[in-house]
């Protein structure tokens, strides 16, 4: 049984406390609330700025894998970039509007990988014109990857499946979560910030190689770990897959939080609507999370009540650290910390 499994099947009670320990011992008391302007927010606390940062798509609304929870319905709300010069005359567009960072992504090919390499030249441009960068991939190769580290790229996101079945049901892939592994050492490997994803639900809503997935991570060593909850969509295969419950969400942040205690760790926006969403948000709270993309006000009181300091931020949540932020690191001092044996040392130092 891995670590990952051990500390899932812990009751809640403790899991959860093991958590907070952790999170309240090693970070900050902040909670990083990440508001992008992709999507409009409007609270009594924070108002977000329209192109602040924003989302473009290479492939515009097409994407040859048509994976079963998507089938290119995440491409909609993003900008259409399908050429080099298109994502250049995009930039300029955007930064007369006062964009200060982009998302770059797109549908991805018959392989699994976001067709970048096209458009590795005109992504160094953006960021010499001094826009920060970061890059969804899909599953690149090697020369994607040196190509990104060339081009200066602030961060890549990377989404870990730790499911053979899922892989090849879900995302019409032949690979193995063997080689989501072996791509996403090589991303850290050539020294590209790296955030990668857990899809959690992903397998038609039910729970199947998220743990292992936090594993892979976790033997990667990282510096942020992101999670997102499976939304079911109309007109995708998974419209009617079940919801997963909060509690599977919290349980999941806590062994995330434990088996990388040093680690930034954000609730992502992609997650259910309604009252689901809120008790998920509360306890990813509870679990330790260092920051919610797109958070209820009522989850920022809460991160009140347990002493958090709130923190807007106009960007994706995975640039929320203050390193990213450009401040100091985001780890307490070690020393104020005595790891027990229930705490798995991160291999990312």
């Amino acid at each position: 049984m891995t670590q990952a499994e051990v500390l899932f099947q812990k009751p809640w009670a403790e899991l959860q406390a093991m958590a907070w320990h952790v999170r309240r011992t090693r970070h900050p008391d902040t909670l990083m609330c990440a508001v992008p302007g992709a999507r409009r927010y409007v609270t009594e606390r924070y108002t977000n700025t329209p192109h602040h940062f924003a989302a473009i798509s290479l492939t515009g609304r097409s994407c040859e894998l048509m994976c079963d929870h998507c089938q290119g319905q995440l491409l909609q709300t993003m900008y259409p970039a399908h050429t080099p010069d298109a994502l250049l005359a995009l930039g300029q567009r955007l930064l007369t509007q006062g964009c200060a960072g982009v998302l770059i992504s797109g549908g991805a090919d018959s392989n699994g990988a976001v067709p970048l390499k096209p458009h590795l030249e005109a992504i160094g441009q953006l960021k010499e014109w001094g826009l920060r960068v970061i890059v969804h991939t899909g599953l690149p190769d090697a020369e994607t990857i040196a190509g990104l580290k060339a081009a200066g790229v602030d961060q890549v996101l990377f989404d870990v499946i730790g499911d053979r079945d899922t892989i090849h049901q879900v995302l019409h892939l032949n690979h193995i979560p063997e080689d989501y592994a072996a791509a996403l050492r090589q991303i850290r490997e050539v020294g590209i910030p790296v955030a990668p994803h857990v899809v959690i639900g992903l397998h038609y809503g039910t729970l199947r190689g998220e743990l292992n997935a936090l594993e892979i991570i976790r033997q990667a060593g990282v510096d942020v770990i992101v999670l997102v909850v499976l939304r079911p969509l109309p007109h995708t295969p998974m419209r009617a897959a079940p919801l997963i419950p909060p509690e599977v969400v919290g349980r999941l942040a806590a062994v995330a939080r434990l088996l990388c205690p040093d680690v930034y760790l954000t609730l992502g926006c992609a997650r259910p609507v309604g009252p689901s969403k809120l008790e998920m948000e509360r306890l990813a709270l509870l679990a330790g999370v260092n920051g919610i993309a797109y958070p209820d006000p009522s989850s920022v009181k809460t991160a009140e009540e347990l002493k958090l300091k709130a923190r807007f931020i106009e960007s994706c949540c995975t640039l929320g650290t203050p390193v990213h932020a450009g401040g100091q690191p985001a780890l307490a001092p070690q020393a104020q910390f005595q790891p027990s044996a229930w705490v798995v040392t991160s291999s990312n130092g």
